[in-house]
């Protein structure tokens, strides 16, 4: 079922590009937001009741119905929930950054000011699974960074919505709710509709058709990313508990059929092992069919000759998550250049950085770990500059201005510096 190979016939290549091969999204998500951005709430039914089942008398969540949906939730799960809320307000609070002066040359004043953005767009799927883990991780940053407004939109199931993703909305400090999923819920995000108001950024996981989405209407409006399917990569020495590292590769591919997961090990008789123990667990799972599709077209295990190896190829890769199972992981640490997350050591599965630890699970896939990062409260504040001269300041620089700005041509430029200079002289 998981192939492996050699450290010199990895294919690279088919590892990072796992796209859906002759799925031909674009045409299609394009009729859709023409559709919403000139119809609105008109168009949101159609497409509701197209592929939801239901056309809603409302696409807003209600106070009541809100309330009724966290009351129904149990009170263990709600601790859980307040729990790992705390985990990743504590992460993330680090992340802040501040407005910042430069005095330094007399009669200049520089600085920048961080400003929140006033309405963000959170995307929660409702397909194969319910994501109240989405919920917290897209939310928590943007309520640090001090959104104006969060509105969340995601598909309901019958006209209702999962009650865990309501607690979790609850939780995290999302403002309102609407009942709407797919590609329709990015063009309202992007464009707005009489019910939902048009956003600053959208941020949040989806399918092909909501990532292509996100992806035609950037311009319009900030996204996040547009993340491909899930993967791990794990790193495992000879002394790895097998069942635990199949563990860790199937909660990767019990996600989607286009999931990836890889183990990288030094020990061929480790990775005999986890093919057994793949094979021994997929047995129980509930999710089988989806993980054993997984595991057949994007599963791969490489043998190499050391673990400095192994992150050498973990390198190339820049997989999504990267557990390194191998004795005194913090040796291997500065060595690692391209990862969205990285799980150090024999108890941090990657499990954790889905729910609990805190920092966050929206995370670069397909190698583009390489160029960008998790998301974080940077991605929900944009920057201004200021700048401020006195008369003997601009005085003093007005010349080099002037003939920077002859360099490249630009005369107005020059002449804007030098008027200042002797304010009765007329241009």
């Amino acid at each position: 079922m998981i192939r492996t190979y050699r450290y010199k016939e990895i294919p690279i290549e088919e590892i990072l590009d796992r796209r859906a091969k002759g799925e031909d999204v674009s045409r299609t998500v394009e009729e859709i937001l023409s559709d919403v951005k000139k119809n609105g709430d008109e168009a949101l039914r159609r497409y509701t009741e197209k592929f939801d089942g239901v056309a809603p008398a409302s696409f807003a969540v209600s106070e009541d119905e809100w309330n009724e949906a966290v009351s129904s939730v149990s009170g263990e799960f709600l601790t859980v929930l307040h729990e790992a809320a705390s985990h990743i307000r504590l992460f993330h609070e680090k992340q802040k950054r501040n407005d910042f002066v430069v005095t330094k040359r007399e009669g200049v004043i520089l600085g920048q000011k961080v400003i929140p953005l006033d309405r963000v767009g959170l995307y929660v799927p409702g397909g194969t699974a319910n994501y109240p883990s989405t919920v917290l991780m897209n939310c928590i940053p943007a309520r640090l960074a001090g959104v104006g407004e969060i509105i969340m939109a995601t598909p309901a199931k019958d006209g209702k919505l999962n009650p865990d993703v309501l607690a979790a909305a609850r939780v995290a400090g999302v403002d309102r709710i609407f009942k709407v999923g797919g590609a329709q819920a990015i063009g309202a995000f992007a464009y707005g509709t009489g019910t939902i108001p048009r956003v600053d950024k959208i941020v949040g996981p989806g399918n092909a058709f909501v990532a292509e989405a996100k992806r035609q209407v950037f311009g319009a409006v900030s996204i996040d990313m547009i993340a491909g399917p899930s993967e791990i990569l794990v790193i495992a020495d000879e002394v790895s508990d097998p069942a635990w590292v199949a563990a860790d590769l199937l909660s990767q591919a019990e996600h989607d059929k286009q999931a990836q997961a890889v183990l990288v090990t030094d020990s061929e008789v480790l990775a005999e092992r986890v093919k057994k123990e793949i094979e021994r667990q997929l047995a129980g799972l509930a999710r089988r069919e989806i993980a054993e599709a997984s595991l057949k077209q994007n599963g791969k295990i490489i043998l190499t000759k050391s673990i400095r190896q192994a992150i050498e190829i973990a390198n190339e890769i820049a997989p999504e998550h990267l557990e390194l199972c191998v004795e005194e992981p913090f040796a291997y640490l500065e060595r690692i250049r391209h990862a969205g997350s990285i799980f150090l050591g024999r108890y941090a599965p990657e499990a954790l950085g889905d729910y609990f630890a805190g920092p966050n699970h929206t995370l670069p896939t397909g190698g583009t770990a390489r160029f960008s990062s998790p998301l974080s409260v940077d991605d929900f504040v944009k920057r201004s500059s200021f700048t401020y001269y006195t008369r003997k300041a601009l005085q003093n620089e007005a010349e080099k201005i002037a003939a920077f700005a002859r360099r490249e041509g630009l005369e107005a430029h020059a002449r804007s510096a030098l008027a200042r200079l002797c304010e009765e002289e007329k241009l």
